[in-house]
């Protein structure tokens, strides 16, 4: 990839993959998307290859991409995928179940019944993850790609406007301004304390001394944690 060294040459690039169809989320391509985080440990690698398999074995690998995703919120029915355009989602899924949705699903456009998510109080099958109760009342925001692009491929990213907070804050703001920006959004800390993050960056600014240093703890060890509520 060349270097991006200005907002304008983001915003030329993000273009150049608009106009190649290079876009993150659901669209009019046909795409397998596949939870390659929690979904791995349950077989997701193998599923995805024999969807790949499959789909060549078939001459579609042109018209169907296969997508490693990060985790679409489903955990306790890995391995995990999504259909686009028409968003139907399949649980616990086996790489001995890739040649039944080719056929059923990818060439024929319909859903495999058995690997809907079945409500066990009502039995009523969704063909949606958007559909299922879990999941309706929620409004994804930091995390409203997560499961949509692949966190391998920085394309995506920039292609759903990536880097343009980023840019902006390089350019044309104070670092008085970008503090105030994340007070003011609420931003907290995920872990118990909720500790707000401006008020955080506000105390290292304003403390004596240079370099600054910031200590980030990435552990999601946290047993009573936002992110594990699931």
């Amino acid at each position: 990839m060349r270097k991006l060294l200005t907002p304008g040459d983001f915003e030329a690039y993000r273009a150049q993959l608009a106009d190649a169809g290079q876009v993150a989320g659901p669209g009019e391509r046909r795409c397998v998307r596949i939870c390659m985080t929690g979904c791995r440990a349950y077989g997701a690698a193998d599923v995805a290859t024999a969807m790949a398999d499959e789909i060549r074995a078939r001459g579609l690998a042109g018209e169907v991409e296969v997508r490693e995703t990060g985790c679409q919120g489903f955990c306790a029915r890995a391995p995990v995928m999504t259909l686009d355009p028409e968003g139907i989602f399949y649980q616990s899924v086996k790489p001995s179940d890739a040649a039944e949705i080719v056929e059923r699903t990818l060439v024929r456009g319909k859903p495999v019944s058995r690997l809907l998510f079945e409500d066990p109080a009502t039995e009523v099958k969704y063909r949606t993850a958007a559909e299922i109760p879990f999941f309706q009342k929620q409004e994804r925001r930091v995390l409203a790609n997560c499961g949509l692009v692949d966190p391998c491929r920085i394309d995506h990213y920039v292609a759903q406007g990536g880097y343009r907070a980023l840019a902006r804050a390089l350019t044309s703001m104070t670092p008085d301004q970008v503090i105030e920006e994340v007070s003011s959004s609420g931003l907290r800390g995920r872990g118990g304390a909720g500790f707000p993050t401006g008020r955080k960056w506000r105390f290292a600014r304003d403390a004596a001394g240079r370099p600054k240093y910031v200590i980030c703890n990435a552990d999601e060890g946290d047993p009573g944690a936002f992110m594990d509520r699931a």
